[in-house]
């Protein structure tokens, strides 16, 4: 092969020439490409090597963080931005009982019927609990007026290690949510998935791990890829609190869908709340993200939740994730087309296409649970006993808790769009079957004729209908945000623990 080579240069030694130069040119392309590696090893090397100050553990300040890591830092400061809607869902506040007033009477009874805002950034996490009527108006010494326990600061601030180290992990849980307020000051931040000494991903809260391991799992034995999904499943689950102490438990007793949560609810016998008007035993959904999320085709295929929220960027040779936490629908050029080929424009309407088919089964269910939630009251007023209501009660619970599980993802109908149809589906399938129930009880009560839907067109009526005094009830909580919260505040900066970041 030489030899013929060597054969045809000397008969055409332009040739030579030329594959002279091309070799010289793979060569010094090579040697870039390996100073820019080499460059940009030393860059991350001097990034870790020269930080600036020692972050010491449990450090809730984000802004301490920053001083280290500047570029996440500012992209984190990001999600205080309230600057994106998409069709169905953005950053902005939106009252999401005043566009569906149905879900007012659904949660009868229960606090998110006074209050259900759509979520905002993390920068606001701390901020939203605080002022949401659904932690309701404690007084500041006494503490009496508490509607949630300590356990509800859990998934809201970098500061709850901290107090869970400090006060024991029981003690933080069954404590009084108000007693905490001095303490979780800093919103979602760095240390909540970041070790402070080696910046790689950790897990912070112990519902996860023990959650992980009613999977027969060990999440320290997790992958890098694994990681960028289980530091979000810290708190985008669904849980609950269980017993007395409150204890943050993750129900996966026996499996991660829909049916298999009910199934270990339904053996430990856990009911949130009664109903005020159906009396039926219900269940509320958290937030079931990561639950939907694996039932979907992006992480079947082994994507994580940071590859489409918080994709990578690129400073002075950094690779680095984008800490905005963002819809990737915001940034359609550096989430969906680093995969898809499409336009952004295709590929912004498939997204609406899933979404717009899932609402209108929700729509349906929705206003078909309100009616059956008003029909059971209606029996009951008319001398229904337990045992003839209890096959359609049971029927409503099984019906709105599917109904919630899809609603309170509100990313599902992406994530998972196909599973998020069926759950849906099967909400209006029991919500109907409730419904027959029902008119089958009032035939043997031997009432006749159609059931009265109350005027709920708007929140503030479905509100006045389920006897809530909404009045009294803000006024209260005005008082609290005026007089409590910034006594809160300013104890925290006194002590050193609030990050300077404005909110």
């Amino acid at each position: 092969m030489l030899h013929r080579l060597s054969d045809f240069i000397s008969r055409k030694p332009v040739w030579g020439w030329v594959l002279f130069f091309s070799i010289m040119l793979v060569v010094f392309l090579i040697g870039l490409l390996a100073a820019s590696i080499t460059e940009r090893r030393a860059e991350i090397a001097s990034v870790f090597n020269n930080r600036r100050v020692e972050i010491k553990e449990f450090e809730g300040r984000s802004d301490i963080w920053g001083i280290n890591y500047p570029r996440e830092y500012e992209t984190w400061k990001q999600t205080a931005n309230m600057d994106f809607k998409s069709k169905h869902m953005g950053n902005m506040p939106e009252d999401v009982l005043e566009s569906r007033p149905e879900m007012v009477v659904l949660w009868a009874g229960y606090a998110f019927a006074m209050d259900y805002m759509a979520p905002r950034g993390h920068m606001h996490a701390v901020e939203d609990v605080r002022n949401t009527l659904r932690t309701g108006s404690p007084d500041p010494h006494t503490h009496e007026g508490n509607l949630q326990p300590g356990t509800c600061w859990s998934c809201k601030s970098p500061d709850v290690p901290r107090m869970m180290h400090e006060k024991g992990i029981t003690e933080f849980y069954s404590g009084k949510w108000s007693e905490l307020g001095h303490e979780i000051v800093n919103p979602i931040g760095c240390a909540d998935c970041h070790d402070h000494q080696t910046m790689q991903l950790s897990i912070s809260r112990p519902g996860l791990i023990e959650g992980y391991q009613r999977l027969g799992k060990d999440v320290t034995k997790a992958t890098a890829q694994e990681m960028r999904s289980l530091a979000c499943a810290q708190c985008h689950v669904e849980y609950y609190f269980k017993g007395e102490e409150k204890h943050l438990t993750f129900p996966w007793h026996e499996g991660l869908t829909v049916e298999a949560m009910e199934k270990y609810y339904d053996e430990v016998g856990h009911v949130d709340w009664v109903h005020k008007l159906s009396k039926a035993p219900m269940l509320k959904a958290q937030h079931p993200d990561f639950e939907l999320f694996q039932m979907g085709p992006h992480a079947q295929r082994g994507l994580s939740c940071a590859d489409c929220h918080m994709p990578y960027k690129v400073d002075g040779g950094i690779k680095y994730s984008d800490h905005r936490i963002m819809s990737p629908l915001k940034n359609i050029s550096s989430t969906c087309q680093t995969c898809h080929r499409d336009s952004e424009e295709n590929l912004r309407n498939y997204v609406y296409e899933y979404q717009d088919k899932a609402l209108e089964i929700r729509d349906r269910v929705e206003a078909e649970l309100a009616k059956a939630h008003v029909t059971a009251q209606f029996a009951w007023e008319n001398g229904a006993t337990e045992p003839q209501m209890k096959e359609a009660l049971q029927l409503i619970r099984q019906a709105q808790w599917r109904w919630d599980f899809v609603v309170a993802s509100h990313g599902a109908t992406f994530h998972a769009p196909v599973e998020s149809q069926r759950i849906l589906a099967h909400s209006l399938d029991r919500t109907l079957q409730a419904q027959l129930a029902l008119q089958k009880v009032l035939f043997a009560l031997n009432v006749k004729g159609d059931v009265k839907m109350p005027d709920i067109s708007t929140k503030a009526k479905a509100q006045e209908y389920i006897g809530l005094d909404m009045k009294q009830i803000i006024e209260k909580k005005n008082t609290f945000k005026k007089e409590v919260i910034p006594a809160w505040i300013k104890n925290a900066e006194e002590r050193g623990k609030l990050t300077s970041q404005k909110l």
